[in-house]
């Protein structure tokens, strides 16, 4: 699992620049009250609905990308340091898509389902260091029900894979398509932290959320 992962991490440092989404901000004031600027400038995102104002199983959200249902959501509020990586896992939830028709093409490269559900956890993650570092917050993700999928299958393409700056922060969402969306619990396996010049600074970290 090791050698997978650091071949995961490695890959992105090699291919980091290929995310086609929009730069996040990556300043953050270290007198913001509650939310980073980051958080607060978090751009939608350009293929899939916007679920901010979804915080009840249940609830549905419909525009021009599709319609989403909420089915389970979790505030999770947890802070882990990899090593100068700081990573917030903000709140975890598990949803269904219904793409919308313009929109199925791009995800027929995921799956060839017409909608879908999927599990999506938002981040933020700073570089402490005064250097440039590669990291991905969710190089494999791994559900209660056994389904392993890893980073190549991120459906939001947030840009948190990229090299981030001395300093930088940067937030968004990861989001993988799922089998059976009945989980108790899922495990994110970050990548290892990886210098500018490729050396490994920071084992890998495995991070469990319980709905």
């Amino acid at each position: 699992m090791k050698k997978l992962i650091t071949m995961i991490a490695l890959l992105s440092f090699v291919l980091f620049g290929c995310s086609n989404a929009p730069e996040q901000p990556s300043d953050v004031s270290a007198e913001a009250p509650k939310k980073s600027e980051a958080v607060k400038n978090y751009a939608p995102n350009p293929q899939v609905p916007d679920d901010r104002q979804l915080e009840k199983a249940g609830q549905t959200h419909l525009d021009e990308k599709g319609e989403l249902t909420l089915k389970k959501t979790k505030n999770v509020n947890g802070i882990h340091s990899i090593g100068p990586i700081e990573m917030k896992v903000t709140d975890a939830k598990v949803m269904h898509l219904k793409p919308d028709y313009s929109l199925v093409d791009y995800f027929h490269t995921l799956t060839h389902d017409e909608e879908f559900d999927f599990v999506k956890v938002f981040v933020e993650i700073k570089n402490t260091s005064d250097q440039k570092v590669n990291f991905a917050p969710a190089a494999i993700l791994e559900t209660s029900k056994g389904e392993q999928i890893t980073w190549e299958k991120d459906i939001y393409l947030d840009g948190l894979t990229e090299e981030i700056g001395p300093n930088e922060t940067k937030a968004g969402n990861v989001g993988f398509i799922i089998e059976k969306s009945d989980l108790t619990h899922f495990e994110i396996t970050t990548s290892d932290v990886f210098s500018a010049d490729g050396k490994k600074i920071e084992e890998a970290e495995k991070i469990q959320i319980e709905f």
